[in-house]
């Protein structure tokens, strides 16, 4: 059984996004199986995904990220300049509506994404420097996050500080470290290493279940909006994030690193959290402006396809260069 569980939890893994777009299609096609993913229970599924993080982080990266702070804040600084100016630009270029542009910048205003680690892992990129710099981003998170939403999106409705800081505080940065001190306490025992098998199973079903929750709640007004509305959409989040991975790309050239440390900022600063996103829309802002979770829900599923397509595309040109080597 343990063995199946383990080769399940892998296979959700591998074809994460195949995964989550069908639960996409299927929360619109059928919203009722959904309907039951949201308020309390969507920031519980968060805070689950954000402990399996924990699970997998150790002294050894935490010690990683005190050897190299420069880097580091390189990093951080990228994450949380380039993806909220981006949002900006995009919003004014493209003209969006007040609900459209929240949900973009409320993506552009959150910390790396969890899967970033995994697409550093496929392209062979620098891996300790990705979860150092999910971790990073993820701890300030609370603070940044908020502050710039106040900062970008004031003008279009009151952000409230303190709340949106300790709901972020709540969902990312507490089970982060309940996750963290659990593998300190436990990372010995033999049934400890069979958990942490299967947390990335776990992670994929439950983004899966976020997103067909937020596609379940907003499929009336996709409805009513049409193609145009989805194209919209889809437009900005696919432009910010192909942005993201151009911009963190010419950062690691700007600070000489490395080519795998180019090609994990670059994955890093692209991907962001965009199930936080989702979430702290639909808790912030689904009343006044529901559309605003939709650019989040999209990310979602974007941002787990163009980061297997870019990894797989560095991947290719190590395997041309290996050719013309040999």
């Amino acid at each position: 059984m343990v063995s199946f569980l383990k080769f399940l939890s892998k296979s959700l893994a591998d074809f994460a996004t195949p995964v989550v777009t069908a639960v996409t299609l299927l929360g619109f096609c059928v919203p009722a199986l959904f309907s039951w993913v949201h308020g309390n229970v969507q920031t519980l599924i968060l805070g689950v995904i954000m402990l399996t993080m924990g699970l997998t982080l150790s002294m050894r990266d935490f010690a990683v990220v005190a050897r190299r702070p420069w880097d580091f804040l390189a990093g951080a600084a990228a994450q949380f300049v380039i993806m909220p100016g981006l949002a900006w630009i995009l919003v004014r270029v493209f003209g969006l509506e007040p609900a459209l542009a929240l949900g973009l910048m409320l993506v552009g205003c959150c910390p790396g994404g969890v899967s970033s680690n995994i697409m550093a892992y496929l392209c062979r990129g620098d891996v300790a420097f990705s979860v150092g710099m999910t971790c990073v981003s993820t701890l300030l998170a609370p603070a940044m996050t908020p502050w710039l939403m106040q900062d970008l999106a004031g003008t279009i409705v009151a952000i409230d500080f303190w709340p949106m800081f300790f709901n972020i505080l709540t969902v990312t940065v507490v089970p982060v470290g309940l996750g963290c001190l659990l593998n300190y306490a436990f990372s010995k025992r033999r049934c400890f290493g069979t958990i942490q098998a299967l947390m990335p199973g776990v992670s994929v079903i439950c983004l899966s279940l976020i997103v067909g929750g937020v596609i379940a709640a907003v499929q009336a007004h996709l409805l009513a909006g049409g193609l145009a509305l989805f194209g919209l959409a889809f437009a900005v989040a696919f432009c910010h994030n192909a942005l993201g991975y151009l911009f963190g790309w010419i950062v690691g050239v700007a600070c000489r690193f490395p080519t795998a440390k180019k090609r994990t900022i670059s994955i890093e600063v692209g991907m962001q959290n965009a199930g936080l996103g989702t979430v702290l829309a639909s808790n912030f802002f689904a009343a006044s402006f529901p559309l605003a979770v939709l650019p989040c829900a999209i990310s979602c599923v974007w941002h787990s396809i163009s980061g297997t397509i870019i990894a797989s595309v560095f991947r290719a040109y190590d395997r041309w260069r290996e050719r013309r080597a040999a």
